[in-house]
C-alpha cells in the first residue's frame, strides 16, 4: 500500500452543459473540449471566462466509436497491447524490448487513411509482452483481471531548467517515452526509450475503473473516488536530458523512490476520465441498479441544459449523469503546500521529510519540462520554487549521517545559495545543548572550499568552519585553511587549531607549511623561518604537492600567487621552482598555468619572460616531464635565449643553473664544439650573464634532440655582425650540413677558427672538403693578400698536411695550384711520395 498524504491537488470544478449523455470525450487544441454522443459532437471552452460555454456542434456520418484530437501534420503512432486468456497453469511472464517479439503474438500495420509519402517509413517496434496470472488463493472475478487505460506519454527536450531559451521552432525532439497500463487493482509504468524498464508499480486501495497518466501525476478513478498518485517521469527524463545529474554538480530524486498518493477525493459515480492541460474531465453516472432504467426521448434530455431556467430538471428517480471539468491547482501552489506539510516531519529526521520534499521537487521539475505552455511569469515563479526546493533538500541531506548525505552538495549547488547562506541555515545545536556537525554538511563545506569559489567568508564564519573541521574532520583542517574562501581567517586562530592537531596520523609537513603561511600572514618572520627549517627541502616540496593552494590559488578564473609564494621567490627561489615542477609531475598544475603563475608572481607582462620561468623550463628539460612537448619546450628556451642575446638583456634574477650544470645533468644539452670556443674567444664579452645565455643556446644546438630547422626563422634578430650571433648561425648551418657555406663564413670572419672547425666537422664522407673546398679557397685568399694573409698561410699548411696524408701522389698533384711556388709545396709532395714506402 502506498503512503497517502492528505494534500489538495484538485481545485474548482464546473459542470459541462451537454445536451446528450456523453459517450466519448477528449480535449484538444488550445482550449477545447469535444463531447460525442451517438452521431453528435459538441465543443466547449475549457479556459478563461468562457469556461464550459458551448463553442459549436456538428454531426458525423455514423455513431462515434472513438474520439481523439490531432494537431495538423502530426501523425499518431498506435500502440497495441495483447493479452492471453488466463490459464491457471501458466506462469506470469514478462518480455522486454525486442525479446517481446518472441511471445507468438503477431500483428500487421494497415493504413486506414489516404496514401501518404510518410507511410512507407512506418514500422513496428516491439516494446513489451506481459502475461499475468490470477491469484489462486482467493476467488477472482473475471472483471478483476481485465486490462484498461493503455497510454503512451512522451516528454520532449526543453533545454536547461535555468535557461531563458525560447522555442524558435515548432519541431520537438523526443527526450523520453513512457508506457502505462493498468489492471483494476494495480498499474504499471515503464520507460521505453533506449530500453524498456519497469519504473513504478501502483497498488490501488480499491478497484479502479480507468487511469490517465500526466507528466506530474497519475489520476485514477474508482466507483466513488478520484485518486491522485505521484509519478517518476520527470526523474527519468532529467537523467536523459542532463548527463551531470547524479554527480557532485547536480542531483535529482531517484526513479526508484516509492510513489505516493497525494489525495483520494470522494466523487460519487465516476465512470470515465481524460486529461487536458491542467484539467481533468470526469463523467459521473448514477448506479443503474439503484435507479430504474428509463429511456427518454432526446427532447426530454434537453432539460439538462444548464442555461435554460424554464426547463425542468429530471426526476430524482431517473438515471442521472454529469460531465465535470476539474482544475488541478498550479504546481507552485501545490509545491508550497507540500513544503508546509513536510515541516511536520522535520524534527523527527525521518525519511518522510525527504520523501515529500523530493516529491515537491519532482513536481516542479515536471512543470518546467513542459515550459511551452508557461507564461514568462509562471516560469520565473517555477524556477524560484525549483531553487528553493533544492535548498530544502540540501538542508535535509546536510543533517544526515548516512550513505546519502553527500547529496547535500549538488542540491545546495542547484539552489544558488552561497556558502555563507548555507552556514546560516545550518542547525548547530542538539537538544542537550551540545554541538554536532553531520556528515552531509561537512561534505558540502569541504567540497565547496576545494572548488575555488569566488566567495570569501567573514572572519566569524571562517572561524566557525575551522571549529567544525577541528571537531569533525581534523585531517582536513590544513587543506580548508588554504582555500581562497578562508582568506579572512584570523591567523592566530588558525595557528591555535593547527597546534592542537595530532600529526602522527597524517602528514606533519602539511601542518608545518600551513603554520608557516599563517605566520607569514601575521608578519612573524622568525616563526616562519623556524617552521620552514624544521624539514629538508625535498619534504617541503612534497608538502606543496599535497596542497598546491599554499602556493597557487585561483580567484575569478585568474591565477593568484599566495603571499608564501611571493616570499619564497625572494628567499628560496630554488624551492619554489622545484615545488612547481613537482606539481606538474603530479598533474596538480598544467603547463600554461605554471607559466602564468611565474609571470604574475614576478609582475611581468604577458610578453616578458622572468628568469624564474626560464629556470622552470630548464628544470622541465632536466626532469623529462611526459606531458611537456619536447620541441615546444626547446622553442620556449631558445626564443628566450635569442631575445636576450639580441637585446643584450641580462636576466632579472640570477639563474639557478649555469650552462655547465645543464650540460652535466641533462642529455638534451650537448657539449659545445671546440671550434665554437675558438670563435668566441676572438671577442670579449664583459657581461657574464650574456655569455651564460649564449653558452646555453649553443649547448642546446649541439645537443642530440634539437630540431635545427625549427629555429632558423627565429634567428633573424640575432645578427651575424656579432661573434655571438655568428657562432649561433654557423652552428645551425653546420647541423644542417651546409659545410661549404660555413667554410666561406669562417674564412671571411674568423680564419683562426677554420682549422679547428675542419678538424671537428670535415670527417668521413665530408673529408674531401679539405682539398676540394678549403685548400683552393685558402690559395685564392693568399693570392689576394691582405691583413689576414698570415692566418690564411698557416691554415694552408695545415690543410696541405691533411691532403698529403689522405691522397695518393697523383691525386695530390692534381689539387695543387698550377701557379704555386714549387719550393713551398715540395715538402708536402715529398711526404706524399714517401708515405707508401714508409707504410
Amino acid at each position: 500500500m502506498v503512503q497517502l498524504y492528505n494534500l489538495h491537488p484538485f481545485g474548482s470544478q464546473q459542470v459541462v452543459p451537454c445536451k446528450l449523455e456523453p459517450e466519448r470525450f477528449c480535449g484538444g487544441g488550445r482550449d477545447a473540449l469535444f463531447v460525442a454522443a451517438g452521431c453528435k459532437v459538441e465543443a466547449f471552452a475549457v479556459t478563461g471566462q468562457e469556461l464550459c460555454q458551448p463553442r459549436c456542434a456538428f454531426s458525423t456520418l455514423g455513431r462515434v466509436l472513438c474520439l481523439a484530437y490531432s494537431e495538423a501534420d502530426v501523425h499518431n503512432e498506435t500502440l497495441q497491447l495483447e493479452s492471453d486468456d488466463f490459464v491457471i497453469c501458466q506462469k506470469p511472464m514478462e518480455l522486454l524490448g525486442e525479446k517481446s517479439s518472441q511471445s507468438g503474438v503477431s500483428f500487421t500495420l494497415e493504413s486506414t487513411g489516404l496514401a501518404d509519402e510518410k507511410t512507407k517509413y512506418y514500422h513496428v517496434q516491439h516494446l513489451l509482452y506481459k502475461r499475468f496470472a490470477p491469484d489462486i488463493s482467493s476467488y477472482v472475478f473475471s472483471d478483476d483481471i481485465k486490462l484498461h487505460s493503455l497510454q503512451l506519454l512522451p516528454i520532449y527536450q526543453t533545454g536547461s531548467l535555468t535557461s531563458d531559451r525560447k522555442n524558435l521552432s515548432q519541431e520537438k525532439e523526443l527526450l523520453s517515452l513512457f508506457c502505462f497500463f493498468s489492471l483494476p487493482h494495480v498499474g504499471y509504468l515503464y520507460m521505453v526509450v533506449k530500453s524498456v524498464e519497469l519504473m513504478s508499480v501502483y497498488q490501488y486501495p480499491e478497484k479502479s475503473q480507468q487511469a490517465v497518466l500526466t507528466p506530474q501525476f497519475l489520476h485514477v478513478i474508482a466507483s466513488n473516488n478520484l485518486q491522485c498518485f505521484t509519478v517518476r517521469c520527470s526523474a527519468a527524463a532529467a537523467r536523459e536530458e542532463d548527463p551531470y545529474v547524479d554527480t557532485t554538480l547536480k542531483a535529482c530524486p531517484p526513479v526508484s523512490m516509492d510513489v505516493c498518493a497525494l489525495r483520494i477525493q470522494l466523487f460519487i459515480g465516476l465512470k470515465a476520465i481524460c486529461h487536458f492541460k491542467n484539467h481533468l474531465i470526469l463523467l459521473t453516472k448514477a448506479d443503474p441498479e439503484a435507479v430504474p432504467e428509463r429511456r427518454e426521448s432526446p427532447k426530454r434530455l434537453l432539460s439538462r441544459k444548464g442555461t435554460s431556467g424554464k426547463l425542468k430538471s429530471p426526476p430524482v428517480a431517473e438515471a442521472g449523469w454529469n460531465l465535470y471539468i476539474v482544475d488541478t491547482i498550479s504546481p507552485v501552489q501545490l509545491y508550497k503546500e507540500m513544503v508546509d506539510y513536510s515541516n511536520t516531519y522535520k524534527t523527527a529526521k525521518t525519511q518522510s521529510c525527504i520523501h515529500l520534499l523530493s516529491e515537491a521537487h519532482l513536481l516542479v521539475r515536471a512543470a518546467l519540462m513542459d515550459a511551452n505552455h508557461l507564461e514568462p511569469g509562471e516560469k520565473a515563479e517555477l524556477l524560484e520554487a525549483f531553487k528553493e526546493s533544492c535548498g530544502h533538500l540540501g538542508d535535509c541531506y546536510s543533517r544526515l549521517d548516512t550513505q546519502y548525505s553527500h547529496l547535500a552538495l549538488p542540491y545546495y549547488k542547484m539552489s544558488g545559495l552561497s556558502m555563507a547562506e548555507v552556514l546560516a541555515r545550518a542547525d548547530w545545536l542538539l537538544e542537550d545543548g551540545s554541538q554536532k556537525y553531520e556528515r552531509g554538511l561537512i561534505f558540502y563545506i569541504n567540497h565547496s572550499l576545494y572548488e575555488n569559489l569566488d566567495e570569501e567568508l567573514s572572519e566569524e564564519l571562517a572561524a566557525k568552519v575551522v571549529q567544525m573541521f577541528h571537531v569533525a574532520e581534523p585531517k582536513q583542517l590544513p587543506h580548508i585553511l588554504c582555500s581562497p574562501s578562508m582568506k579572512n581567517i584570523n591567523p592566530l586562530t588558525a595557528i591555535s587549531y593547527l597546534s592542537k592537531l595530532d600529526t602522527s596520523g597524517f602528514s606533519s609537513i602539511l601542518v608545518t607549511l600551513t603554520k608557516a603561511a599563517m605566520a607569514l600572514k601575521m608578519g612573524d618572520l622568525d616563526m616562519h623561518r623556524n617552521e620552514m627549517k624544521s624539514h629538508p627541502e625535498m619534504k617541503l616540496v612534497c608538502g606543496f604537492i599535497l596542497e598546491p593552494r599554499l602556493l597557487i590559488q585561483q580567484r575569478k578564473g585568474q591565477i593568484v600567487p599566495t603571499k608564501l609564494a611571493a616570499h619564497l621567490k625572494d628567499t628560496q627561489p630554488g624551492l619554489l621552482v622545484a615545488s612547481v615542477l613537482g606539481l606538474q609531475k603530479n598533474n596538480k598544475i598544467g603547463v600554461e598555468e605554471a607559466d602564468s603563475f611565474f609571470k604574475v608572481l614576478c609582475g611581468k607582462d604577458e610578453d616578458i619572460i622572468p628568469q624564474l620561468l626560464v629556470d622552470l623550463w630548464e628544470a622541465q628539460l632536466l626532469a623529462g616531464l611526459p606531458d611537456v612537448v619536447l620541441q615546444e619546450l626547446f622553442f620556449k628556451l631558445t626564443s628566450q635565449y635569442i631575445w636576450r642575446l639580441s637585446k643584450r638583456q641580462p636576466p632579472d634574477t640570477v639563474p639557478l643553473r649555469t650552462s655547465e650544470d645543464l650540460i652535466n645533468a641533462c642529455s638534451h644539452y650537448g657539449l659545445v664544439y671546440p671550434w665554437v670556443n675558438v670563435l668566441i674567444s676572438s671577442d670579449s664579452l664583459v657581461d657574464k650573464s650574456y655569455t651564460e645565455d649564449l653558452s646555453k643556446l649553443q649547448s642546446l644546438i649541439c645537443g642530440p634532440s634539437f630540431d635545427i630547422a625549427s629555429i632558423i626563422p627565429f634567428l633573424e634578430p640575432l645578427s651575424e655582425d656579432s661573434i655571438a650571433g655568428l657562432s649561433v648561425h654557423v652552428l645551425c648551418q653546420t647541423r644542417l650540413k651546409e659545410y661549404e657555406q660555413c667554410i666561406d663564413t669562417l674564412l671571411e670572419r674568423c680564419p683562426e677558427a677554420i682549422i679547428p672547425y675542419a678538424n671537428h666537422e670535415l670527417k668521413e664522407e665530408n673529408r674531401t672538403l679539405w682539398w676540394k673546398k678549403l685548400l683552393p679557397e685558402l690559395c685564392h685568399r693568399i693570392k689576394c693578400g691582405g691583413e689576414k694573409g698570415q692566418l690564411y698561410l698557416s691554415s694552408l699548411k695545415e690543410t696541405l698536411s691533411v691532403a698529403a696524408v689522405e691522397l695518393e701522389l697523383r691525386d695530390f698533384l692534381n689539387v695543387l695550384p698550377e701557379d704555386g711556388t714549387a719550393a713551398f709545396f715540395l715538402p708536402y709532395l715529398l711526404y706524399c711520395s714517401r708515405k707508401k714506402s714508409l707504410t
